[in-house]
């Protein structure tokens, strides 16, 4: 009895190293990666992204307190920058490659190489069949040859094992199949490169125009929200300005929306050089391109416009937008911040004292029950606005970020800003405050939701995915075929010729396929014998 030879410690640990190379590799791992990324992405559909949104974030781990909070631990508002799901994005990647790579030279080294010889026992084989041809067996070898035009062929005479006189024929198809499959593997490698490549150098910016507006220029200061990879640090952007010249929205009678359009007028880089302008309608799905970038209309809404008089004849009008809360009615909520002329009163105390908030609701068609304020129609056929209205310090000069959409809870709670009216007022409407500063309602402009989007791989992106589809229809539809012919001399002249076939991946339709192939190779003199 021999005793069994123990491995090294650096042989033990290269065996285990190869060995969890070879499983990581494996196409069977490859796609239970595949299978996890799409899981792990989940949750970055379902819950609140910080990227994205940072106050739903919030918003949604307060309202769950514990669960909230060890999800946010968890890294679950923030998937897509994840530890968990980058390590399943990069095992994917390595996975890919390492299988790909020695399947490419594989393949490679099988087109190079000639078809197998042809087996002594072809009855063996799924499809045979044998026929009789009164040609010699060189002759019905090139017959044979012809009629495999389009497949990988050899003929191959005598042999071992093979009666004298004898020739056969090994012929083969389909390696467009594995072709397809490798089109599709690399295409979707190229694809995880490119989003990974994406996403360290794109940018996103999203900015409220109203129409009429001077508009806005891409810096990243520019914007309401701006995301940008790892790789982007908000300057050396694509130089462009653009403006709201006018924004379109119609409605179906049922109130559905018809129709969002946006007039814009914006300057390139030749533009800003030489101070032309061109022209663009931006619709939902017609984004503008130039300078690497596309400049998307996501939504629309309506911004209020109030004219402020104090007691000294001095005007202050200010256009600002509403937050639409209800989507079909397009009732919205918004607020407005207004200083006072620096010449109405004697010190700085006594004039931030005196700073006017508007803050209320906004209905394009309204509707009153009482004094409750409501809309019909999310067109601007009768605007209205239901506001409070504040004088005091609206927090202005305090240097603290404020919400746009409403006033700070802070400054109201401290009784630093008084409430003084609470009114309904139509376009054209007013109402004097009780020191003789009028508030009054001018009406509403339309605003248009755009979003600037930059991604240098965009293009790799969807050269990938046709790719991968091309790919995957080729896999799909080529079928690999293998057919042997042994054609031996038959006694008194002639060939006998036995026909065998192989069917390597799909068995569909390969038995009337074989009988017709049989029929050609044997050429109008051959016969098949019962």
């Amino acid at each position: 009895m021999t005793t069994p030879v123990k491995q090294s410690l650096p042989r033990r640990a290269l065996a285990a190293v190869r060995n969890t190379w070879r499983s990581l590799t494996s196409m069977k791992t490859a796609l239970v990666l595949l299978f996890l990324l799409a899981v792990a992405a989940m949750p970055g559909a379902l819950l609140p992204q910080r990227d994205v949104d940072s106050a739903a974030t919030a918003k949604w781990i307060d309202d769950h307190g514990t669960l909230g909070e060890l999800l946010d631990k968890l890294q679950f508002f923030g998937v897509f920058k994840s530890v968990w799901f980058t390590a399943i994005y990069a095992l994917l990647f390595v996975s890919l490659v390492g299988c790909i790579v020695p399947r490419c030279f594989e393949h490679f080294r099988a087109l190079r190489t000639p078809p197998v010889a042809t087996p002594r026992n072809l009855s063996r084989l799924p499809r045979h069949t044998t026929r009789e041809s009164d040609q010699d067996p060189e002759a019905a070898a090139q017959t044979v040859l012809g009629g495999l035009r389009g497949w990988r062929k050899i003929s191959r005479t005598g042999g071992r094992g093979e009666a004298e006189g004898a020739v056969t024929v090994s012929a083969e198809k389909g390696y467009l199949r594995e072709a397809g499959n490798l089109v599709f593997h690399i295409s979707l490698v190229g694809i995880l490169i490119a989003i990974g490549v994406g996403q360290q150098f794109s940018y996103e910016g999203s900015r409220i125009v109203i129409a009429g507006d001077e508009g806005f220029c891409n810096t990243s200061s520019n914007y309401d929200n701006f995301r940008a990879g790892n790789l982007v640090d908000g300057t050396g952007l694509a130089p462009f300005c653009l403006k709201a010249d006018e924004v379109q929205a119609t409605f179906l009678p049922n109130a559905q929306p018809d129709m969002f359009r946006t007039m814009a007028s914006y300057q390139d880089r030749e533009g800003l050089r030489d101070g032309t302008w061109k022209n663009y309608a931006i619709e939902v799905n017609k984004p503008l391109r130039m300078e690497g970038v596309r400049v998307y209309m996501l939504g629309h809404g309506y911004a209020g416009t109030f004219s402020v008089t104090y007691p000294n004849g001095a005007v202050r009008k200010q256009t600002m937008q509403f937050a639409p809360q209800d989507k079909i009615n397009f009732l919205s909520s918004g607020a407005l911040r207004f200083d006072p002329p620096a010449d109405l009163y004697r010190t700085e105390d006594e004039r931030r004292t005196k700073q006017i908030g508007i803050e209320g609701l906004l209905a394009p068609t309204k509707q009153l029950d009482g004094t409750l304020l409501t809309s019909r129609f999310p067109a601007p056929n009768d605007p209205a606005v239901a506001v409070d209205i504040y004088q005091g310090d609206t927090g202005l000069d305090t240097g603290k970020p404020q919400n746009i959409f409403s006033l700070s809870r802070d400054q109201i709670d401290s009784k630093r800003l008084e409430k003084k009216a609470r009114v309904n007022l139509s376009v054209g409407q007013s109402t004097t405050l009780e020191d003789g500063t009028q508030v009054r309602f001018d009406g509403v402009t339309n605003f248009a939701a755009l979003q600037v989007s930059h991604n240098p791989a965009q293009n790799w992106t969807l050269i990938f995915a046709i790719g991968m589809l091309g790919g995957l229809i080729v896999s799909l539809t080529v079928k690999r075929r293998r057919v042997f012919v042994r054609l031996t001399p038959r006694e008194g002249g002639g060939t006998v010729m036995e026909i065998a076939g192989l069917a390597r991946t799909d068995q569909a339709g390969w038995t009337e396929d074989f009988e017709a192939l049989a029929d050609r190779l044997v050429g109008p003199d051959g016969e098949k014998v019962a």
